[in-house]
């Protein structure tokens, strides 16, 4: 069991995502030009960022894989934690391409998106056979670090590609154009996943090295 403050930073930060994702991020000068963050993807596919579009539709992918590496911790034995990857699965959906983009012309603009679901069944397979196979300090390690590899993935990729199509909103409004609430929450619920997992991390190197003293 996860202590309490560690249990309602990562639900405040797991939330956050979410939460973003069904929010503006580009707030425009008018509820024409101002887009969720499941929306931007589709809108900018003419401002030449090609395929790293599709990048807007991570977050889900990396919360979805975020609640699947938390079954790490409890185990296959836990009713949460099948709960928890069909709540994954659910999730993971938000990135799925609309059933004529992907039987169209320009279909391999979103299989990526397809391609990311389907790593997340495979995460989900994947977690459920490592509770079987491996001990549990060896699934602790691994679930904190993989948390804060995909902690930083879901802040860097999509701030990288917000800031890159800025300019060209900018420019193409003619307005001023800033960071909607979308963004930061975004950033900030993937940043505290981070935060919690070095934590663990230095938590559990601690103990390590005070266990190796205790036995030396």
């Amino acid at each position: 069991m996860l202590p309490k403050q560690t249990h309602t930073i990562l639900l405040l930060g797991l939330t956050a995502v979410f939460v973003g994702y069904l929010t503006v991020w580009l707030p425009g000068p008018g509820a024409g030009l101002s887009f969720l963050g499941i929306e931007l993807g589709e809108w900018v596919k003419f401002m030449g960022v090609g395929l790293e579009r599709n990048l807007f539709y991570l977050p889900p992918i990396t919360l979805a894989l975020m609640l699947v590496t938390l079954t790490l911790l409890g185990g296959n034995g836990r009713w949460q934690s099948w709960a928890l990857r069909g709540l994954a699965l659910l999730i993971s959906w938000q990135a799925f391409p609309a059933i004529e983009d992907i039987t169209g012309p320009a279909r391999h603009e979103y299989m990526p998106r397809v391609q990311w679901i389907g790593l997340v069944l495979l995460a989900i397979v994947g977690s459920a056979l490592l509770c079987w196979l491996v001990k549990v300090e060896t699934r602790q390690w691994l679930c904190w670090l993989l948390l804060m590899a995909l902690g930083l993935m879901g802040t860097v990729q999509p701030t990288r590609v917000y800031l890159q199509i800025q300019p060209n909103v900018v420019q193409l409004v003619g307005l001023p154009v800033g960071y909607g609430w979308g963004l930061i929450l975004n950033g900030v619920g993937h940043l505290l996943i981070v935060g919690v997992s070095i934590w663990q991390i230095a938590q559990m190197m601690g103990k390590k090295r005070s266990t190796l003293a205790l036995e030396v």
